[in-house]
């Protein structure tokens, strides 16, 4: 397949690598030192089990690549507006459009934004996985799993293959280069359920500055990761999202499945200075809770309490 990934951090230079290792046509839009370092070194991936280096288009412009079947959104949600234009353009060229980011409305910001609504898919990612250099990409942990899926039933454009059969060709693509993926049923009810583990997972680590092993393993730690969860839950059912017991108590024994050094990308961005994804997470949950009529005291408190330190 012909793919572009739009962002080339941890996620989009990883999955990136793993596309064109399996013999996918590679285009990545870059800037700065990353631009550089794929263009004069290649794209390098490093994982638990091996490493390797592969050669890919990176460009500093979308209007540089070639005709595209897809294209992955794998930016940090406070940099969608940024990248818009070219997922835009790429999209009317004829592109699918996969976002890969956190959050529970992306796809709806995109087409606010003005990407064609028919072109844009739902999409999720879990996977721990980081930039450790320009053109360097390093997945800790086995897991890597992604769900993509259709928001409605709109016909394609005349001419062109039911756009079905290129989200079944898009998951393939992604298998073959030896991802776990799938098609989901219901994506939206999908990225609720990632949002209800990830969501109070990045309040609960940030607030603690301290990885899961360390929140897990004291009783009100874990307390407010539960209570976390409980909120992102009851919210979501608000919105009409089918969620349940059920959800809080496989989300509960995830989060106790994870390695005790695991963290999430918002600790990483704490301890690194850089700018944070919380408005989109626990932020998220306090406004849709605040419409809803549902409190939210654990996400209202890590919004605002993480919101400041990441400020200074």
């Amino acid at each position: 397949m012909r793919i572009a990934i739009l962002g080339a951090g941890g996620i989009g230079g990883y999955y990136g690598g793993m596309l064109a290792r399996s013999g996918n046509d590679v285009s990545m839009l870059a800037r700065g030192e990353n631009l550089a370092a794929l263009r004069q070194k290649g794209l390098e991936v490093r994982t638990p089990e091996e490493s390797f280096v592969v050669a890919v288009k990176a460009e500093d412009d979308a209007k540089h690549f070639p005709p595209l079947d897809c294209a992955i959104v794998a930016v940090k949600t406070y940099s969608l507006a940024e990248i818009a234009p070219a997922a835009q353009l790429l999209a009317q060229q004829g592109a699918l459009i996969v976002p890969l980011l956190n959050g529970v409305d992306i796809a709806d910001r995109l087409i606010e934004l003005g990407v064609p609504k028919h072109n844009v898919l739902g999409g999720l990612t879990t996977i721990s996985v980081v930039r450790i250099a320009p053109g360097i990409f390093e997945r800790r942990g086995q897991v890597q799993q992604i769900a993509i899926g259709e928001f409605d039933e709109a016909k394609p454009d005349a001419g062109a293959p039911a756009r079905g059969e290129r989200v079944q060709q898009i998951v393939a693509a992604f298998r073959i280069a030896g991802v776990d993926a799938r098609v989901s049923s219901d994506i939206r009810a999908d990225l609720w359920r990632k949002f209800a583990f990830l969501a109070p997972l990045a309040a609960a680590c940030g607030l603690a500055r301290s990885p899961i092993g360390r929140v897990r393993a004291t009783p009100l730690g874990r307390l407010l990761l539960e209570r976390g969860i409980r909120e992102v839950v009851a919210v979501g059912r608000a919105r009409g999202i089918s969620l349940d017991e059920n959800d809080v108590d496989r989300i509960l024994k995830f989060c106790d499945s994870l390695p005790e050094t695991n963290k999430p990308s918002l600790l990483y961005d704490l301890e690194a200075g850089r700018p944070t994804e919380i408005e989109d997470l626990s932020g998220a949950v306090s406004r849709i809770g605040r419409l809803a009529g549902i409190e939210t005291p654990i996400h209202d408190t890590a919004a605002a309490a993480i919101a400041i330190a990441s400020a200074r």
